[in-house]
């Protein structure tokens, strides 16, 4: 079977606009497929609507090759394939114009210097930061941090942007808006401390026309299988290793604060807003929060899908009365939208059999997670004299499943946290119950709650109760 090409796509149409006529303008850091399913679709259709050409792609992975070894041999150009209702034909990108392995030898500062770059975006995921989630501040105790202050080669993303933007000013060439694509709130503005944290501790100076607006960005893009890959195959006539399967709804909002140029992504349906905070908190609360509570008390109940884990009605109740009774009262929802009808909406698009997203893929790095989509939840609940329960019950899940990691069968697992080790020692040793305890009386994983004695009893006795009888008892725990 032919390779998936600039010249070879068995009979999907051509890409538009064509990669041939497309030069580099915009760096990405974390070549995985949220990007491809997500900024790379809105600049390639805003190349498309403003005939800007000049806005392709330079994509470099971060913790492996893998992407771009697959990308390369096909020229960028890869297949997005929606699925689900309203679902468009499949089609073929081809705004990354270049796929570099950034874990390797490949040059990003000289990359991200070059003055024809005007626009860095990344999806590196909340560990790419490099940060403590509690403080929010650049954890110069880890050892990647310390190893680059030390003078290697830049390798966090904190050094890689410090790095390239006070060499790019020094050269004497134009401001760069970086945008952060990740599920953190305030993104831009936590991106930028972070990077000026690292440049003052390397002695770096950083000018001020650098921007770093906040964005909000939402599709479900689930891992793509080799399954999947087979099929597209028989389907279309060409072998595309790097094609990207999310549903049909997409969703970008970016605050309108650019250093310059940036493409047409406004006419490829992007919202340019003055606050993206009510956006970001909605979202963060509703849509990935329950995100997490599907997938850890999903996986005690046996559910190996997403799809599967919103369709049990003790499932679907429970994050409905999270959303109604835990979020709705402290968040304000953007003009137009209620937090409830936005609810409603996500656990239907959660509900699309068509995308296979599992639960232990959701379930993963649950300790840079569980703050800004849960414990804030909990927090601001408390200044209003209200127990946030539902939240509280999810951070219980979250909690045995960092005692006690399983798959959705039920077998042991590996616990997928980049901060397992600390997580693993804090609870050696302990019976499941007292393990809960002492991981949620640690400020280091929650914070101030961890002096909270009614958040740690109630949680303790949810996560007791879901570790002795699964969903049943827990649903008669919280009086379900």
């Amino acid at each position: 079977m032919t390779r998936l090409g600039l010249d070879h796509h068995g009979d999907l149409p051509a890409p538009i606009p064509d990669p041939r006529a497309v030069t580099v303008g915009q760096v990405h850091l974390g070549l995985g497929a949220f990007h491809r399913a997500h900024q790379a679709v809105y600049t390639a259709d805003a190349m498309v609507r403003s005939g800007e050409n000049h806005w392709g792609i330079a994509a470099f992975t971060q913790r492996s090759g893998r992407a771009a070894r697959r990308l390369a041999p096909q020229g960028g150009v890869y297949t997005v394939v929606e699925k689900g209702p309203d679902a468009q034909p499949a089609r073929l990108i081809g705004s990354v114009r270049e796929a570099l392995d950034g874990s390797g030898d490949a040059d990003v500062i000289a990359r991200l210097c070059d003055p024809a770059v005007r626009v860095v975006t990344l999806t590196v995921t909340e560990k790419g930061y490099r940060h403590d989630p509690v403080t929010r501040q650049l954890a110069l105790d880890s050892p990647d941090i310390a190893a680059d202050l030390a003078g290697r080669a830049p390798h966090t993303v904190p050094a890689i942007l410090a790095t390239a933007l006070a060499r790019r000013s020094a050269l004497g060439n134009a401001p760069l808006t970086v945008i952060s694509c990740d599920n953190l709130p305030e993104n831009g503005r936590l991106l930028h401390r972070l990077v000026a944290q690292y440049a003052d501790a390397a002695g770096l100076t950083l000018d001020d026309a650098h921007r770093f607006p906040s964005t909000v960005v939402d599709r479900i893009v689930p891992a793509t299988t080799d399954a999947d890959i087979a099929a597209l195959e028989r389907a279309h006539g060409a072998h595309d290793a790097a094609p990207v399967l999310c549903e049909p709804f997409r969703q970008w909002v970016i605050e309108n604060d650019f250093a310059g140029p940036v493409p047409a992504w406004s006419a490829a349906g992007a919202s340019y807003v003055d606050d993206a905070t009510p956006w970001e908190l909605m979202k963060l609360r509703v849509l990935n929060a329950s995100h997490s509570i599907l997938a850890y008390v999903g996986l005690r109940s046996g559910h190996r899908r997403i799809s599967d884990a919103v369709a049990d009605p003790t499932l679907e109740q429970i994050c409905r009365r999270f959303i109604d009774e835990d979020v709705a009262p402290v968040v304000d929802a953007p003009t137009g939208v209620t937090v409830s009808e936005y609810g409603d909406q996500v656990l239907r698009r959660f509900a699309n059999r068509a995308l296979p997203h599992t639960t232990l893929q959701v379930a993963a790095d649950g300790s840079q997670k569980i703050g800004p989509r849960l414990l804030d939840t909990v927090r601001d609940g408390a200044t209003g004299g209200r127990r946030a329960h539902w939240a509280v019950l999810g951070i219980a899940a979250w909690a045995l499943h960092v005692v006690d990691p399983i798959d959705a069968d039920g077998t042991p697992t590996v616990l997928d946290d980049p901060r397992a080790g600390d997580l693993v020692a804090c609870v050696a040793g302990l019976a499941t119950p007292q393990a809960v305890r002492r991981l949620l009386s640690d400020t280091r994983f929650v914070g101030d709650l961890a002096d909270d004695t009614d958040f740690v009893d109630t949680a303790v006795a949810y996560a007791t109760a879901l570790h002795r009888g699964g969903i049943a008892a827990l649903a008669s725990e919280v009086s379900l």
